[in-house]
């Protein structure tokens, strides 16, 4: 259930911020030691020492010529090297993870402002552990301790990031929109500071109708009918938030739902509580939906 996973993760990327700032202190306070072309690059390097791309240019060649170098701080730099370039820290872990037994962790990078990727795969259920409900679970959704159908919202992980109002967020869909998925992935990277992408991820309990073969385009059919809408938060755009999608088509929703049987089963519990807690979970859908197509609106207003 990987429980620590964002404190585990968190502590990589400290740890790393030590290791970095060691490398500085190294050549800083011995930078005399060295003449020549090893000593104007690693001056340059210092520098240069925020500058992820141009310390990564400059780690290529400073390596080899260290590497040469009979130098004993020389040597103890090239022991370091790892730590000469950017480090990319990816913590991957489920919804039940992210939105429930490790969300105090996750909340505790969002505080931050260290530079961590978050990446969570949200299936809407404990996948990893035979399948219970968890808080990103919808309303109406059958799972082990919901059996009757889920009785409240999803928890909505995205809008609590994007409070902080300096956490990049994104929410993404490999079925419904690839270069989306790979755009959100590379500003992501690229952006300082703590990130967060939640990913739609088919899981076998959801009874998708035919199986996983399906799942790409099941994927796809949650977008266009609002279940899971596509959007971008970048704190350092002028446009922070952008909806990736066109407006859904609510018609399609109900056909979303009743292909997979976690909510199509409902109906054999109970037929008026069926109707009633699917319609719930769509207007719940709408609610997202306008929530964050008005955020946008408004972010756009600010400029």
């Amino acid at each position: 259930l990987f429980e620590d996973n964002a404190e585990f993760g968190y502590g990589i990327a400290l740890g790393n911020i030590v290791m970095k700032n060691k490398i500085y202190n190294l050549i800083y306070d011995n930078i005399n030691e060295f003449k020549g072309k090893i000593k104007e690059k690693l001056k340059e390097f210092l520098e240069n020492f925020e500058e992820d791309k141009k310390r990564e240019e400059l780690s290529k060649e400073i390596v080899p010529l260290l590497e040469e170098s009979n130098n004993p701080i020389a040597k103890e730099i090239v022991e370091l090297k790892d730590y000469l370039e950017k480090r990319s820290i990816w913590i991957v872990g489920g919804d039940g993870w992210a939105y429930d037994i490790g969300f105090g962790g996750l909340d505790h990078i969002f505080a931050n402002r260290e530079n961590v990727n978050i990446l969570v795969l949200d299936t809407e259920v404990y996948s990893n552990t035979g399948g219970q409900s968890s808080k990103a679970s919808q309303i109406g959704s059958i799972a082990k301790f919901t059996a009757s159908g889920k009785k409240t919202n999803k928890k909505d992980l995205a809008a609590i990031a994007m409070s902080y109002g300096h956490v990049y967020v994104a929410q993404v869909s490999m079925g419904a929109d690839y270069n989306q998925l790979i755009q959100a992935i590379k500003e992501a990277e690229e952006y300082d500071g703590p990130s967060l992408i939640i990913a739609y991820s088919p899981c076998i309990a959801h009874g998708i109708t035919g199986g996983m073969t399906n799942s790409q385009e099941q994927e796809k059919l949650a977008s266009l009918c609002g279940y899971w809408p596509l959007f971008r938060f970048n704190p350092t755009k002028e446009n922070k938030l952008i909806l990736d999608q066109d407006e859904p088509n609510w018609d399609l929703y109900h056909e979303f739902l009743n292909n997979e049987k976690r909510y199509a089963m409902l109906y054999a519990v109970n037929k008026e509580k069926a109707a009633y807690l699917l319609e719930e979970n769509k207007k719940a859908a709408i609610g997202r939906w306008n929530y964050y197509k008005k955020l946008a609106e408004l972010y756009e207003k600010e400029n």
